[in-house]
């Protein structure tokens, strides 16, 4: 009670004798510190009792006031004062000996006000940096300490510092090798004797040890990474709070070192701290601690989860669904490694994802998927889409697609299923016993494909394309009739009017029709082509015979519904694909390699091995087959346009594709609709079962056959929809 009695009087004495100039009034408080500790006897009163607080306040006002009254950039006398005199240094002492008991927390709170409201750059001097690297070390010590907040508040003030101007960073790396009984980062042409006259800045030219000047001259037998990042040590720390706040305000400040452009520091980032460690062991505990089973559609449903966002109520999360908590934090730090990474300067974001994708897919998430129990399956598959679902970043996208897929890009075999055993494995789910296992895996995949990546779709598609090798090379008039989608089949779809549309006088001439090039041996052509894609769009609308067809008589299930779908998707595939070196027509034949075998893929085997079972598949395994196929047909490649959507396209022998798949799916619907008694009516009252336009009645037969029929009339009404607006738009793109 009496030292506060003493504080406002001292303020009132102050406050009515006349003002002395800032450097006697500076030094005055400045004294009235260090009096305190000759004069006082009892050092175990808190600082609050003593009027210290009050005296650095002072002091830090006084700084503020003689910088706005001073030009930019230009040091006044109390400042210099503070440099020579190192009042930061002593600070520190007093702030690491905690006395009085709180002077810690004052110590903390000083620099970060300095170094935050003083605009004329400080870290520069070696007075301020040095003490400033000492009291780093002090922070994150002790695990829930009562000055945890005045500890992050200082930490991510230097890294604000730091991320203005980078290459101050340096002062900030030390060697771990000891000089004397200190480790300090020590600028060259700056004397360590107290006694020596002290400028108080280091003089122009001068490196830190683990410059890039400095470490030029480094023996060639240390290592530039033979530093210890204590502002990153101290952060990651602080990480381990069990205050959510600090923990944000510690990856925050993490954030903004990863994005430091200095070699060194991004060296010794990723080489000698934790970094990695961290985020990879975090991330695996997270996923660790999920249930073993869960509903897919949890996983795919929960919420967007953004890190440092995670609010929550443990009681109202549980009554959603078990796990939900532990999905929610999962996520949130998913979102922080990927954040991180994309915020990191390229060759750290590219060491912090391959540690991702060692430490954590490779190691936790493989057995994973890779196990036996459907159940287990089932759940690893859903969140391995729901991680690619959530990856932003290139260099972690890149890491997730080559553990999913492996790097190879070389044409496929056959035989070659064993190199990355993920992948096969995964591709072999699309065809899966369970068909909930199937409809997830698949998933897996659609998500991949609408993911910024060349690799994955170099993987899984375009190299078994790119010597178009599934072409036969032919004169117009020698190419035989496409028939029953084999160019070799017994079956003369000709003779049928349904197939009127295939004859060879209506084929394409010219492969690279997108191109909106007319054909050399046409006479009924307009010359912008128009009319061939016409004819393409036809080929799929009629490919379905009119008694299998149900949709034209429900309103609102027209053709034109899936146009503007179309073009929207169109346009933001050409968006993501633009930079890469996709030529506008298809490889010209002479530089093809045609004697090669063709291979489809085992990817795109599985879709058309699954795609001709459709009508006796369930529904839901159809929507998802045909919605994979026509992300693929939707991608803006000559290759892939010609071999999913060309139904003119002259196969080589043994060779199948898109529409020749479907070709054959229609021939068995033709022969399996007449042994169906009153196939139209419960075609349309399947249909409009699917709408919610009747409700459930009577059990109908044949019911996996009629909704396998209705998905194939909307997937050729849709292959027709992206055919006619990837047409339109190389036409609107042609010079």
């Amino acid at each position: 009670m009496f030292s506060k009695f003493t504080s406002i009087l001292q303020h009132a004495v102050e406050a009515l004798a006349p003002s002395l100039p800032l450097q006697e009034d500076f030094v005055y408080h400045w004294k009235a510190i260090t009096h305190y500790y000759i004069e006082t006897s009892d050092d175990k009163a808190p600082v609050t009792d003593t009027n210290i607080p009050s005296h650095l306040e002072q002091m830090l006002d006084i700084l503020i006031q003689e910088e706005g009254e001073h030009d930019s950039g230009e040091t006044g006398p109390c400042m210099e004062y503070l440099l020579h005199h190192k009042i930061l240094e002593t600070l520190y002492t007093l702030g690491k000996a905690d006395c009085p008991p709180g002077m810690k927390q004052q110590v903390l709170s000083f620099y970060t006000k300095l170094l935050g409201r003083i605009r004329q750059p400080l870290l520069p001097h070696i007075n301020v940096h040095r003490p400033v690297q000492k009291l780093i070390r002090l922070c994150g010590e002790i695990l829930a300490a009562p000055t945890e907040n005045e500890e992050i508040q200082f930490l991510c003030i230097v890294c604000a510092k730091l991320k203005q101007d980078p290459y101050l960073v340096n002062f900030f790396l030390e060697n771990k090798v000891k000089r004397g009984d200190t480790k300090e980062p020590v600028a060259e042409g700056v004397r360590d004797d107290p006694s020596a006259p002290d400028t108080g800045q280091t003089p122009p030219g001068a490196t830190s040890p683990s410059s890039p000047e400095q470490s030029a001259a480094t023996p060639s037998n240390s290592t530039p990474n033979n530093n210890n990042y204590n502002l990153v040590s101290s952060l990651l720390n602080l990480t381990k709070s069990p205050d959510g706040r600090i923990v944000v305000k510690a990856c925050e400040g993490l954030m903004l070192l990863v994005s430091l452009p200095e070699p060194a520091a991004t060296k010794c980032l990723t080489e000698s701290t934790e970094l990695c460690e961290l985020l990879t062991s975090r991330l695996g505990t997270f996923y660790q601690a999920l249930p073993q089973s869960m509903d897919p559609l949890d996983i795919e449903t929960v919420e967007s989860v953004n890190w440092g966002l995670d609010v929550y109520n443990l009681k109202e999360d549980a009554a959603i669904f078990a796990g939900k908590r532990a999905l929610i934090s999962f996520l949130s730090w998913l979102d922080f490694c990927d954040q991180l990474i994309k915020e990191a300067q390229k060759s750290a974001a590219t060491v912090l994802a391959r540690a991702v994708r060692d430490r954590f897919f490779v190691s936790i998430m493989e057995p994973q998927l890779m196990q036996t129990s459907e159940v287990g399956i089932l759940t690893s598959t859903a969140l391995l889409s729901r991680i690619i679902r959530q990856v932003t970043s290139e260099a972690l996208l890149q890491e997730t697609a080559f553990f999913i897929l492996g790097e190879d890009t070389e044409p496929e075999t056959p035989a070659g299923i064993s190199q990355v055993p993920l992948r096969h494995r995964l591709i072999e789910h699309c065809d899966h016993l369970s068909d909930e296992i199937s409809i997830m895996t698949l998933r897996l995949f659609e998500q991949l494909l609408q993911k910024p990546s060349q690799h994955i779709l170099l993987n899984l598609v375009l190299r078994s394309l790119e010597e178009r090798n599934y072409a036969e090379l032919k004169p117009q008039e020698e190419r035989e009739p496409l028939e029953n989608g084999q160019p070799h089949d017994s079956v003369d779809l000709e003779e049928d009017p349904l197939f009127s549309d295939l004859s060879p006088d209506n084929r394409l001439s010219s492969p690279d029709w997108l191109s909106c090039s007319p054909p050399q041996h046409s006479e009924h052509v307009k010359p912008d082509g128009k009319t061939e894609v016409h004819k393409i769009v036809n080929s799929f609308l009629c490919l379905v015979p009119d008694e299998a067809k149900s949709s034209n008589q429900v309103e609102g299930t027209g053709y034109d519904t899936y146009l503007r779908d179309a073009h929207r998707q169109f346009r933001d595939y050409c968006g993501v694909c633009q930079r890469w070196d996709w030529r506008g027509h298809p490889k010209p034949f002479e530089k093809c390699n045609l004697d090669s075998p063709f291979f489809e893929g085992h990817f795109l085997k599985v879709l058309f091995d699954r795609m001709g079972r459709i009508l006796d598949q369930p529904y839901d395994v159809n929507l998802q087959v045909t919605s994979v196929l026509s992300k693929l047909a939707l991608l803006p490649h000559p290759h892939l346009h010609e071999y999913l959507l060309d139904p003119y396209i002259n196969l080589a022998p043994g060779c199948r594709s898109l529409f020749a798949v479907v070709v054959r799916v229609v021939g068995d619907l033709m022969l399996r609709i007449h042994r169906i008694p009153d196939f139209t009516p419960k075609l349309l009252l399947v249909r409009k079962r699917l709408l919610g336009m009747e409700p459930e009645g009577l059990a109908i037969d044949h019911v996996t056959l009629l909704e396998g029929v209705i998905v194939l009339e909307e997937f050729c009404k849709e292959l027709a929809a992206i055919a006619f607006v990837k047409f339109h738009a190389s036409a609107s793109t042609s010079p």
